[in-house]
């Protein structure tokens, strides 16, 4: 397969990258049928982890790596996860790609990188310290599409939610590769930030500070 990144684009990755500190893994689980862009995922995490020595990226098949998937509490194919390492074993932020971070996406997938490998999630205080007080598991899932302008910031700030608190899982769910799970929360605009299997839909791009009112609401509704 061709490159899918040009000269001018890995330019730009090699000048973000230069402010990357710490190991970063990409985990892609695909499947060798009925997933139309799993070589494309993988393709792009290839020529992504190339960029620094501190990424690393490990493939492997959904089905034939059951056991694996299933201890990162993965579901469904395509997935990636972003992870950080340290002495040398796999540390789990709870950050999930579904599907292709292509267009604008793509942005998502360094910026995170650069916030999982800098160890710093850039969030207030006010939200560091409501997620680190969180005493049951939080799923936020963020339907997206190539085309949305708006999408990568919703992504990021779930991501970044995922990476303060490990009782925080965060998915980028492409809605248009997953339609079942589109139609199941009634996905009709993006973005749109699931919280907790539909226990509240958030619609469109908004600020941290509504999403984590959001979440409150959420958490003392369900105890």
């Amino acid at each position: 397969m061709e490159n899918l990144l040009d000269p001018k684009i890995t330019s730009q990755i090699d000048e973000v990258f230069k402010d990357l500190k710490h190991p970063v893994r990409m985990i892609f689980f695909g499947a060798a049928e009925e997933c139309e862009y799993c070589p494309q995922i993988q393709q792009l995490l290839k020529e992504v982890a190339e960029r620094s020595p501190l990424l690393k990226l490990e493939v492997y098949d959904f089905k034939q790596h059951a056991e694996l998937a299933s201890s990162f509490h993965v579901e469904r194919a395509p997935v990636f996860i972003l992870a950080g390492e340290e002495d040398g074993q796999v540390k789990d932020y709870g950050i999930r790609f579904y599907g292709i971070p292509s267009g604008h996406e793509f942005t998502t997938l360094i910026n995170d990188i650069l916030f999982i490998s800098q160890r710093d999630s850039g969030l207030s205080e006010d939200t560091r310290t409501y997620l680190s007080g969180l005493k049951k598991p939080l799923h936020l899932e963020v339907f997206v599409t190539p085309t949305c302008p708006y999408c990568p910031r919703a992504v990021v700030l779930a991501h970044q939610m995922a990476f303060e608190s490990p009782m925080v899982t965060a998915d980028m769910v492409e809605a248009i590769e997953f339609p079942e799970l589109s139609a199941r929360y009634g996905v009709s605009g993006v973005p749109q930030t699931t919280v907790n299997y539909g226990a509240a839909n958030v619609v469109g791009l908004h600020p941290e500070s509504d999403l984590l009112e959001e979440i409150r609401l959420v958490v003392e509704k369900e105890g």
